[in-house]
């Protein structure tokens, strides 16, 4: 089934039902070699290699020299496999996207085309296009059929086997999509591509609904279309309530960008803090990332509920409460300067508009956040001249 090849050996014949010009879709788990052929002495020799350099180097030269072999594209997924092992990620995309020409699409063969792409960093619609093709592939692949003699025991546990790789498979594909759409910077296309993905895995559109609102919540944020990222900001919460990013991300727009809802803002901002504790760190996560990502949440987190202290207390210019939030969010957010700046500059702002006003903090504030690349760092700079002419 996930094998990359199966060898037939016949008298000199070689099997095809169907000429392979003719097919509508192709696995190199299907192709049959002759025994003595170019390719049986090319699969006996590719075994034999002891490393991926060997491997490639056999690989090539038979490209080389039989470039017109049916069994090129079953050449190129093997390449392409023995390249993503040296970390030579071009040159397996190159020699990958020659076999989905072809149409030779064994879903072991996307995956590692798929590193490819994810390790090069270069993000275009290709390796979408794989993962939409991954999906009818990993349904064909789960299909079983029953050999003669082969028990009920036996049958049942290869298809429990099947559906187990279809899983594994899919959650792959899955995981690819999620680390790869950040990467574009068409935002229209990330909204097409997550019309797609939903209708190309319809259980992890439905499974995995705060994952895949909150994409949409993303593409549409950055698509500066703040109703339909908080609609879809809410669709991924009533599907996870428990969805961190989601709650901030909510919080964040409705209390700092849109100034609505302050409300809800403020409970979806004190519920990550609430969940915050009790996340365990996932495996494969250094100590020192997952701190960093509890960090920026926290910050995000006390940056919306300063915000809306602030918004309670300007006119009476008790800012002290939002003060303390700001400062703990300026601390936390180091892994994020956009929020950092944020954070400073709000700061900065509170301080200034405590009665008495404290000069002194202010500029400190402002003074961090002018020296941070972020959408406030001019605004700081403005507010930092006018602080100083005021505490002369």
């Amino acid at each position: 089934m996930r094998s990359l090849f199966q060898a037939v050996l016949l008298a000199g014949v070689m099997v095809c039902s169907v000429p392979l010009a003719a097919q509508q879709a192709h696995t190199c788990s299907d192709f049959s070699i002759v025994i003595g052929s170019p390719e049986d002495t090319l699969m006996t020799a590719v075994n034999a290699a002891s490393d991926a350099n060997a491997k490639i180097s056999i690989l090539e030269k038979f490209a080389q020299e039989h470039s017109d072999s049916t069994y090129m594209p079953c050449v190129n997924q093997l390449l392409t496999k023995n390249y993503v092992s040296l970390n030579q990620f071009d040159q397996a995309s190159a020699a990958g996207q020659k076999s989905v020409a072809a149409n030779y699409l064994d879903v072991s063969f996307l995956e590692n085309l798929l590193r490819a792409y994810m390790g090069s960093g270069k993000v275009g619609n290709a390796p979408f296009d794989l993962i939409m093709k991954a999906a009818p592939q990993i349904k064909a692949e789960t299909q079983v059929s029953r050999s003669v003699g082969e028990s009920d025991a036996q049958y049942e546990a290869a298809k429990k086997s099947a559906m187990q790789q279809a899983k594994n498979d899919t959650n792959y594909m899955v995981y690819a999509f999620f680390r790869l759409l950040p990467q574009l910077t068409d935002l229209n296309q990330k909204i097409k591509l997550l019309d797609q993905f939903t209708q190309a895995y319809p259980n992890v559109a439905k499974e995995q609904a705060g994952r895949v609102n909150y994409g949409y919540a993303l593409a549409y944020a950055q698509a500066n279309q703040p109703q339909k990222a908080d609609e879809y900001g809410e669709k991924a919460i009533a599907a996870d309530p428990n969805h961190i990013d989601a709650l901030n991300f909510v919080a964040y727009d409705y209390a700092v960008r849109l100034h609505v809802n302050q409300a809800k803002a403020e409970e979806y901002a004190q519920k990550v803090l609430t969940i915050l504790p009790t996340i365990k760190k996932p495996a494969g996560v250094s100590d020192e990332a997952f701190k960093a990502q509890q960090d920026t949440q926290e910050g995000m987190a006390r940056l919306t509920l300063g915000y809306i202290e602030m918004a309670k207390t300007s006119r009476s210019h008790k800012t002290g409460p939002a003060i303390k939030e700001f400062q703990q969010a300026a601390d936390l957010l180091k892994a994020n300067p956009e929020l950092q700046g944020q954070a400073y500059y709000f700061l900065g702002y509170a301080y200034e508009n405590l009665y008495p006003a404290n000069h002194h903090g202010a500029m400190t504030a402002l003074e961090h956040a002018a020296g941070i690349h972020c959408s406030v760092q001019s605004q700081a700079r403005e507010l930092l001249e006018k602080v100083r002419r005021a505490a002369r």
